[in-house]
């Protein structure tokens, strides 16, 4: 009965700053297209670290976490929450970001485990319908 409930809840997203970064135009911008969208959004705020960033996800019950880097402090931050997902055995929260990343980077981060990297410029449409797509493919799984 739970499951069947969650099925036709929307979309729960967290969206975050990490770090030192106090540049949140872009997320706000991501949060608000999301929530257009018909999704739940939790907006971490500024200087949240990985650890809490991964709690939030938890404790919300998130379908996706995307990540937002303006400060250059992806190759760092990005890796830490994935290592945080694992260490609460939370890899099937899907786990996105975004920033000024280099495309060289991007591909790095993806390798990694990151589900896709949006830069600058990218077209609202196309994040709501890839967080639509890989979150909703979480949900059926669960």
């Amino acid at each position: 009965m739970i499951e069947a409930k969650r099925s036709t809840a929307p979309l729960r997203i967290v969206v975050a700053k990490a770090g030192l970064d106090g540049h949140d135009r872009g997320a706000k911008v991501i949060a608000r297209a999301l929530r257009d969208a018909g999704m739940e959004v939790i907006y971490t705020g500024l200087f949240q670290s990985p650890e809490q960033i991964v709690q939030t996800a938890l404790q919300e019950d998130a379908d996706g976490i995307g990540l937002s880097i303006l400060s250059g402090a992806h190759m760092t931050l990005f890796p830490l929450v994935l290592e945080q997902l694992k260490a609460q055995d939370a890899q099937d929260v899907v786990f996105f970001g975004g920033g000024t990343i280099p495309p060289d980077d991007a591909k790095a981060l993806e390798r990694m485990g990151v589900r896709a990297i949006f830069t600058p410029g990218t077209p609202l449409q196309e994040i709501v319908e890839f967080v639509r797509r890989e979150c909703g493919r979480r949900e059926l799984v669960n």
